[in-house]
């Protein structure tokens, strides 16, 4: 059965059409079952009928032309109910509904299965037969496996327009909405150009040499060339991007050292294999590492891996550069964009990019920030290969994507896009100005950094301390622990930056699946695993060091460090961390060193930290939300799965009751409170949080002008009748919706897009 089941979807995807793979599914069921009808009724684009769109048994003229009411027949009950109805004798059903026109008189066995995609019923798939009898348990079963494993196919059809061809024969593509991740904020409209992969690591071979000298000169040349590409696009960016974010192309080429992946690879060589053989061996070893992590930034490294690799590999295949035109308004569209795939692209010309692949935490992503160039990624059902010259807009806000766009759908786009900047420009006026609700409450406005690239965005929006410092990035970077005085100039060079305010450093948060790569853990379940603060506090070396470094880096400045511990669950913990940060600040002071005592925090990422918020507020000097994690633990969603990210709401009931509790728990003990995360940097979140009384709210540098804007005109009296409304409703959309018309009523509507001109489609 199994076997069947995979020939049949075999054959439906290797079909050259979707109506061809419509008329794939209703023969091969038919034959598989040994029944005389099979069909297959679609879901229209209105949502009222189902479209006859396949059949091998009844009438073959009205195919693609007969339609059935969505709550008429037994077609019409089964999507309803979203379950298999199977009958003996379907004529005798109440529900029946005659369709002279299809011929299906003579038939009384019904067997008939809903094709659902992601809870949504996209068309029903029926099997019928002459007998008076009820189909068996194992062709029921065989028919409902079939329609889950079709759906995804029939849900691709149904996103690029398939469906709606079958009816239309001059139909044209457009305004088709693809749903994505926001990489980065904007509006882009332009020309795709679609970047294919310049070589396949599953297509080379394992193979033996005599001549290794030859195979290591060809595998240095290849490395030489690849330098050679990666300084090109660092140059070509260095005038629009700053001076730190370059960095990312510096850990390329560390990537590309001999005590790196290089090495491994000549290591290969020298026992034998040919080089492309011990290129392929050595990525595959590193991208097993990198994708077991669960941490989203470090698996994103992955793609970096096996980016470089595929660079090295093109060159060993001695494969000629791809000559593409890039248009003054591209957006580049690929599998999985990487920084590596801009090395042609002319810096005025790039307007936005496009990955199906990749997640918010990717090096591009974080480029894309930078350079202020809208992108979506993780669209997964773009057709990317179809959408090659096709004029698209990309709205980095919404993470969505249309392609072939009507000229009413630009023209809405384009003057968002004009209000956008225009606005923009209108925030750069507030950049120096504090954070005041309209009554008077003062808000403090920090932000989350993790390159030091993110130094002079964050400085340039505004901010006015760091409320997260993610210290596992040198630890990232480098392919060993990185030393106390390394640890000490880097945490040096930001607080300098920020200096006299304040900066709150994050404790490596490493462990479980996302363990770096010269400290690998395997563990069942590693999400609930051996990870941050359990991690250090088992290892106390690596957190007295980095400790040390944190006090020593503050030596002589105004500014106020803060320590902050991830991942807290116990008060066990607590305890423990705060005798090593004590016992750090002793050893700094024997070495000599002048150091103010550090404010002690803690991240409440889990639901225990919550209920027992208070006690944890009342032995250390601040408490700060992890609101990410927090929602993610809460709803037990892995939003970077795209099967569920939907249900990652962080403004769900539950979270807002956690945060209120968190808020009243600390405010009780009087300590500092705060947020970073997600949440903290939208305007409903900001309002909401405000409300609850969290005085630091810490966000992407990106968020933070708009989140000033709306604080800024306000008044806190009126953000907490929000606050009691919405701690009354029992689900994110209707907390959701309720806050937008409330934002729209307060006159702060350019903040929420659906209200200015949005176009739905």
């Amino acid at each position: 059965m199994l076997t069947l089941l995979q020939h049949i979807v075999q054959d439906v995807v290797a079909a050259p059409t979707f109506q061809d793979a419509l008329r794939v599914i209703v023969s091969e069921v038919r034959e598989a079952l040994g029944t005389e009808v099979c069909s297959v009724y679609l879901m229209t684009a209105d949502r009222q009928n189902y479209l006859f769109a396949a059949n091998e048994g009844l009438n073959p003229d009205v195919v693609g032309r007969a339609t059935i009411s969505v709550d008429e027949g037994l077609v019409g009950l089964v999507g309803r109910r979203a379950e298999p109805i199977n009958l003996e004798d379907a004529s005798q059903h109440p529900r029946y509904h005659h369709m002279p026109e299809i011929g299906e008189e003579p038939f009384n066995a019904f067997l008939g299965v809903p094709i659902i995609h992601h809870r949504q019923v996209l068309g029903v798939l029926v099997v019928q037969q002459r007998d008076k009898r009820r189909f068996d348990e194992s062709e029921e079963a065989f028919l409902i496996t079939l329609s889950v494993q079709l759906a995804t196919i029939v849900a691709h059809a149904d996103a690029v327009g398939g469906i709606r061809a079958l009816t239309d024969a001059n139909f044209a593509a457009g305004d088709l909405k693809f749903q994505g991740l926001a990489g980065a904020p904007g509006i882009a409209i332009g020309t795709a150009v679609v970047m294919h992969p310049v070589a396949s690591l599953d297509a080379v071979p394992d193979k033996q040499v005599d001549n290794v000298v030859v195979e290591l000169i060809v595998f240095d040349r290849a490395i030489g060339s690849v330098r050679d590409d990666i300084r090109r696009v660092s140059e070509q960016f260095a005038e629009s991007l700053p001076r730190e974010e370059l960095a990312l192309f510096d850990v390329y080429l560390h990537m590309l050292d001999d005590d790196a992946l290089t090495g491994d690879v000549r290591a290969r060589i020298r026992r034998g294999e040919w080089a492309q053989g011990a290129l392929k061996n050595v990525i595959r070893e590193h991208l097993r590492r990198f994708e077991q992590m669960e941490d989203p930034y470090l698996r994103e490294r992955a793609t970096d891996v096996e980016d470089l690799g595929l660079r090295v590999l093109a060159y060993l295949q001695d494969m000629s550069a791809h000559k593409t035109h890039f248009p003054k308004d591209t957006i580049l569209v690929g599998e999985e964009i990487t920084p590596s795939m801009l090395t042609n692209i002319p810096a005025d010309a790039l307007k936005g990019l496009v990955s199906v692949g990749g997640s918010v935490n990717s090096h591009v992503a974080i480029l894309a920030h930078a350079l202020d160039i809208p992108a979506v990624m993780g669209a997964i059902d773009l057709p990317i290969y179809q959408t090659d010259g096709q004029s698209l807009i990309v709205d980095g806000f919404y993470g969505e994507v249309y392609t072939n766009p009507s000229e009413a759908l630009t023209a809405e786009y384009e003057t968002l896009r004009s209000e956008e900047h225009d606005f923009a420009e209108e925030l750069n006026e507030l950049r120096d100005l504090p954070c005041i609700t309209q009554d008077g409450w003062r808000v403090l406005l920090w932000v989350n950094i993790g390159l030091t690239g993110d130094i002079s965005r964050s400085l340039d929006r505004g901010a006015e301390g760091i409320g997260l410092f993610r210290t596992e990035v040198p630890f990232i970077t480098q392919d060993r622990f990185p030393t106390e005085e390394e640890q000490r100039r880097l945490y040096r060079e930001h607080m300098e930056a920020f200096e006299p305010r304040p900066v709150t450093m994050r404790t490596l948060d490493i462990g479980g699946d996302k363990a770096l790569p010269y400290f690998p853990i395997t563990e069942e379940n590693p999400f609930l695993g051996w990870r941050g603060i359990r991690v250090t506090l088992d290892h106390p070396e690596i957190f007295l060091v980095q400790v040390r470094a944190m006090l020593k880096a503050n030596e002589g400045l105004e500014g106020v460090l803060r320590i902050m511990l991830p991942m807290i669950s116990s008060m066990t913990e607590v305890e423990e961390a705060t005798r090593l940060i004590e016992q750090a600040y002793q050893e700094v002071l024997e070495e000599g060193f002048n150091v103010k005592d550090p404010l002690i925090g803690v991240m409440v990422e889990v639901p225990s930290a919550v209920y027992q918020s208070r006690e944890l507020a009342r032995r250390v000097d601040f408490l700060a939300v992890g609101s990410n994690d927090l929602t993610q633990y809460m709803l037990a969603v892995d939003r970077n799965n795209p099967r569920v990210a939907e249900l990652y709401q962080d403004g769900h009931p539950a979270v807002l009751r956690a945060l209120r509790e968190v808020a009243r728990n600390t405010h009780a003990e009087r300590k500092g409170l705060g947020i970073c995360g997600e949440l903290a940097g939208t305007p409903i979140g900001a309002v909401l949080c405000m409300a609850m009384g969290y005085q630091v709210l810490s966000m992407n540098a990106t968020n933070l002008p708009k989140v000033k804007w709306v604080l800024r005109n306000v008044k806190r009296t009126d953000a907490r009748r929000m606050l009691a409304r919405v701690l009354k409703m029992e689900t994110a959309e209707e907390i959701q919706r309720y806050m937008e018309d409330q934002l729209v009523e307060a006159g702060l509507g350019r903040v929420v897009p659906s209200y200015h001109g949005r176009v739905d489609v």
